[in-house]
């Protein structure tokens, strides 16, 4: 059996995978770890506990607050709302630890759980491999008034939009935004997020049901956003995935505006007004070269990662850096607060086209992307890729042919059972065809045997 813990939490098919057993006893067994870690030592534990919207939720928040106050901690629970506000209540609260339950930029079926240690930190990897030793272990279970009570946390939201609010460094009156917000998490906090700060916003895939949570809208899909943003003659466009830690955007026209034009926009505002700590930005191996020559013109260095935002996380608090963040949106600002927080993002994003009066369309001028092509290969051993010496080998010889002007990248994915292959290159159709021959190498070779 493989490790239980991704590179985000635990994650599945939700009532197979992620059970509420699954979910009752993770939570049991987090408390545990982090009592004999002595994070409880002297005092009643608290935690706080989220969730995005899905169906699934209800069921295993329930089982998630049930087994945290079973083990003798004390629960807010906040209901619905994004992955960065449970973050940043778990720190603001002084609670002992937070626990999310959201499949983040999943479909509906799936759902997830991650935890935050006090301080709204995501947990280090020998943390979590403590929690899935002590799963179903035998223990003694508090009785009597030392078992936990639970408590709504009515307030969390208005407490999240105002740290939100305190963040940004211009007012948005003037602008008009449009906010997609998946049918996820963000759908009442963000458009009230952006109306406090003086925007005027128009709304879409903001009625969660349950079920349309990232269905057809949202960070990874742009096509409504696109439409809706020259539709309504607004300035620009953001788009959230479903537990609201990513952030994308449009311009006026409906041109997508990727992470790393995000970043490369927010890298400049933080450097001209002397808070980009280092002059350094944190960014992953799967960010295009674009970036860092458009870093390296601004005098800003940039420092690469593996993929996932933990990493960039672990690189921007090893080496005291205040920026950093991912391709997929996943933008960090450790200034105001420990994980990706898309609303933060998106409202940084438009205090910066307040503040200049600039375009978004100008913004995002300041880099060029070099062609990229993705393409994900699915039926395959994922672990086997890095050391297959046909791949590898195949690799290479992409590499080598294309000679300085663009790079190949293989990966196994955190979350998904798939290898990414990425190819950037001088034209669109160079980099699909490379990424296409790679591809097919990738499929033949690390095909998994029919079950």
């Amino acid at each position: 059996m493989g490790r239980l813990f991704g590179t985000d939490g635990v994650r599945g098919l939700a009532n197979r995978d992620i059970t509420a057993e699954l979910a009752l006893d993770l939570s049991v067994a987090a408390a545990r770890v982090l009592a004999e870690e002595g994070e409880f030592a002297g005092h009643r534990p608290t935690a706080v506990v989220g969730r995005d919207p899905r169906a699934s939720g209800e069921f295993l928040a329930a089982a998630t607050v049930a087994g945290l106050a079973s083990a003798g901690v004390d629960v807010f629970d906040a209901g619905v709302l994004p992955t960065p506000a449970i973050a940043f209540l778990t720190a603001a609260s002084g609670a002992d630890l937070g626990a999310m339950l959201s499949a983040s930029h999943n479909a509906m079926p799936d759902n997830g759980i991650k935890f935050f240690s006090r301080g709204g930190h995501k947990l280090p990897d020998a943390t979590e491999d403590a929690i899935e030793q002590h799963l179903r272990g035998e223990w003694t279970r508090p009785t009597g008034a030392v078992v936990g009570r639970i408590k709504p946390y009515d307030e969390g939201a208005q407490r999240y939009i105002a740290h939100l609010l305190g963040a940004i460094p211009h007012r948005l009156e003037g602008l008009h935004v449009v906010l997609d917000c998946a049918h996820g998490a963000a759908s009442e906090v963000a458009p009230e997020a952006f109306r406090q700060a003086g925007a005027q916003v128009t709304v879409i895939g903001a009625e969660p049901d349950g079920l349309n949570i990232n269905d057809g809208y949202g960070s990874t899909h742009l096509e409504r956003l696109r439409e809706a943003v020259p539709a309504a003659g607004a300035d620009f466009g953001l788009a959230f995935d479903g537990d609201a830690d990513r952030c994308l955007a449009v311009d006026g026209t409906g041109a997508e505006v990727d992470g790393d034009q995000i970043m490369a926009i927010l890298a400049i505002d933080l450097h001209e007004r002397g808070e980009l700590a280092g002059d350094t930005l944190v960014a992953t191996v799967m960010s295009n070269e674009g970036l860092l020559r458009a870093m390296q013109r601004e005098g800003i260095d940039v420092r690469r990662t593996d993929v996932g935002d933990r990493y960039v996380l672990e690189e921007m608090r090893r080496s005291g850096f205040s920026l950093g963040g991912e391709q997929s949106g996943h933008v960090i600002m450790l200034e105001h607060g420990t994980t990706g927080d898309g609303v933060l993002t998106g409202l940084m994003l438009a205090a910066r086209v307040a503040s200049t009066g600039k375009s978004m369309t100008d913004l995002a001028a300041c880099m060029t992307r070099l062609p990229q092509c993705l393409v994900n290969v699915p039926g395959v051993d994922k672990h086997a890729v890095d050391a297959h010496p046909v791949v590898q080998s195949a690799v290479s010889d992409e590499q080598a042919q294309l000679a300085g002007l663009g790079r190949v990248l293989l990966r196994k994915s955190g979350t998904e059972p798939v290898v990414r292959v990425m190819v950037e290159a001088p034209t669109a159709e160079h980099a699909r065809q490379v990424a296409d021959r790679l591809a097919q190498v990738v499929a033949r070779e690390l095909a998994l045997a029919p079950a």
